[in-house]
């Protein structure tokens, strides 16, 4: 991958675009926070060649969920576990939508 691929990626929200320390400064915690939420199998960061963690706008999106849940006391494990389950319901519901689309545009109702 060359410097204009991976400047072009920048704007894909799956693209490992933040070191450890970067992604834990913006989100005002602790590489240590970051591990945590790994081990919990909250976010899985891709690795560099050189084997350092990064992380994407997505996996920052979800740990800053899981550090506001800590923040008002939520148990790790368990902030970990609502943020999965807030992200499994919000795809489900995503989904949902897209067959109700489907199904109105393949019976439309006629007004009387």
């Amino acid at each position: 991958m060359t410097a204009d691929d991976s400047f072009n990626r920048l704007d894909d929200d799956d693209y490992p675009a933040y070191t450890m320390g970067r992604a834990a400064a913006m989100l005002g915690t602790t590489q240590g926070f970051l591990r945590a939420i790994g081990e919990a199998r909250l976010i899985t960061p891709l690795r560099s060649e050189g084997g350092h963690r990064r992380y994407s706008r997505y996996q920052l999106r979800i740990a800053a969920r899981a550090r506001e849940l800590v923040d008002q006391g939520t148990p790790i494990e368990a902030a970990c576990r609502i943020v999965i389950l807030e992200d499994q319901l919000e795809e489900a519901q995503r989904i949902n939508a897209e067959y109700r689309r489907a199904a109105e545009s393949a019976n439309p109702t006629t007004a009387p």
